[in-house]
This record gives C-alpha cells, structure tokens and sequence, in this order.
C-alpha cells in the first residue's frame, strides 16, 4: 500500500508562540513505512496560503494546520475542492473550529487522530468570495477582533480587553438591509454574526444549536443595544442563551445579503481575523460538504 503523504504546516507564533510539536515527536507516531511526512513552518503572513498550494502539487494526501483559526483558515480555504484532507493541531487561543470538531488539545492526541485519518465532510461558509468554517460578523463583534487583532498576545486576557475597548469606544452604527429566503430587515445592528460551527472559541457560542454538516447557516441579528442592555445579553452569551434575548433574531438560512445603506465598506471578522469589505454589499452563502476533515472517531 502506498504510503499516506503528510504535510504539517506550522505557525511558530500561534496561541503562546512555545508550541510544542517538533521533528521527533512527528517521527515517533508517524511510521517512516506507512507515512511520508513532511513539516513546514511559516515565516511571514500569508505564508501558510503559499505552503498550502505547494503541497496540493506535491501530492500530499493529508495537509495538517498546526495553529490558530487564523491559520486554519488560510490553508482550509486552499483545500476547497481539492480532494486533499485537513488536519488540525490546534495550537491557537480560541481553537474555534477544532474543538467544534472534537479535535484533542493535547498535541500528541492531535497527532493520533491524524494517524488514524478518519475523516468527514464539512459545509464551507463564503462570504464575498472569502471561505469560513467558524463564523463571520459585522458590527460590535467585527470590532472586538479588530481591536484583539492589535493586541501582541493571542490570550483569553487580551480577548476580553478587547471587548471591554469595544463596550467602551463601540463602532459606529451601521443602518443596513438584510435580506435572506424568508427574512427582510432594514436596521443599524448591534451586530450581525453569521455561523457555520457550534463554538467561537474559548467555549464561548452565539449558535449553540449549529451544525457543521447540516447545509444551513445559523444567523443571528441583534438590534441596537444600549450599554446595560450590552451587559444583559453578554450575561446571555456565557450562559449559552443568546437566542432568549428579545432584540436578538435567530434563523436558518443558506444565503443571506448585507446591504450598507450608508454605502462605504464594512468592517468585517472571518474566522476571528480581521478584515476590511470594500463594498457596500456583502453575500454570504453555504457550500454544502465541500471540504474533508480529519476528525476523531465517534
């Protein structure tokens, strides 16, 4: 039998920056007669995009992520349609996507599952021809990531600074109309936040109840909120009941559009990274089972 190819993309820097994962603790689990392995580590932004199409031509049967949502992300959205696997080491802060996959936070662990490639499939999030496997927002989340993306540690601490920073300097309002299958809105949201996965990060879900595999976005579009109501609904957030809040609508939905009445672009998140939208018109749809995971057997 053919030996099964392995590439390991690793993000020195992700979560702490003293990850684990070294040549010798790879070549301990992954049998040189059954696997052929290779490690890559990135040295500037966007590297792990260039690694990962490098790979694809390489022949690599499996391409591992070895880092945060940010990382998974770049390499994930390369393996679309590519019929090569995904792997996940989480090796980030939040770990959104791999925790919702059950993935272990252990390395070794990790690894093993790799070693066994069981694996799924999984929908894929577009939005404005930009892939997310977690979730993607616009409004008061889109700005706690971008005042987090500026912060030097990628930590639970750095996390909730930036939401006190965003609670006490919040973006400017946004008058929008959201359109879906069966919804029409026109307000200025507090936020909106569109999901494809059960978990953010650091257990913390806006969309308990979403699936992975189910072939529907969760929304949910929270009015505009003054400060105590702020505080009510975060209070709503921790303990996983976000959908009880009466300014908050929540629905399934395999398409929905975002359109800026006040024209301009739109701070947005993907996958917890920051990113600037310069348009006034933002689409997000759902690609059913359009990626393959390595995950955990059940």
């Amino acid at each position: 039998m053919k030996p099964l190819s392995i590439h390991f993309i690793i993000n020195p820097i992700s979560g702490h920056g003293n990850n684990q994962l070294t040549p010798e603790m790879v070549s301990s689990i992954f049998n040189s007669d059954k696997f052929v392995v290779k490690i890559k580590k990135t040295i500037k932004p966007k590297h792990a995009v260039e690694l990962t199409k490098a790979s694809i031509i390489e022949g690599a049967d499996i391409v591992v992520a070895c880092g945060g949502d940010g990382t998974v992300n770049e390499i994930a959205s390369c393996l679309v349609g590519s019929g090569v696997k995904l792997g996940v080491v989480p090796m980030g802060s939040g770990n959104g996507l791999a925790s919702t996959l059950k993935i272990p936070k252990s390395i070794k662990a990790a690894l093993n599952v790799i070693k066994k490639s069981n694996s799924i499939q999984i929908d894929v999030g577009d939005i404005n021809k930009h892939y997310f496997f977690s979730n993607t927002g616009i409004g008061f989340d889109a700005s706690i990531i971008n005042n987090y993306s500026k912060t030097k540690q990628r930590k639970l601490i750095s996390y909730l600074k930036a939401s006190l920073l965003t609670f006490f300097n919040p973006p400017p309002s946004l008058s929008v109309k959201i359109t879906t299958e069966s919804h029409s809105l026109d307000l200025k949201p507090f936020m909106v936040f569109v999901s494809n996965s059960n978990e953010m990060g650091y257990d913390i879900s806006l969309t308990p109840k979403a699936s992975i595999q189910d072939g529907m976005l969760d929304a949910i579009i929270v009015e505009s909120l003054n400060k105590l109501e702020i505080i009510y609904f975060g209070f709503l957030l921790l303990i996983k009941k976000p959908q009880s809040f009466k300014k908050a609508h929540y629905f399934l939905t395999k398409r929905i559009e975002i359109t800026n009445l006040n024209n301009g672009g739109v701070l947005a998140q993907i996958d917890g990274e920051s990113r600037q939208i310069n348009t006034n018109t933002i689409k997000i749809t759902i690609r059913k089972s359009a990626l393959s995971v390595v995950v955990p057997k059940l």
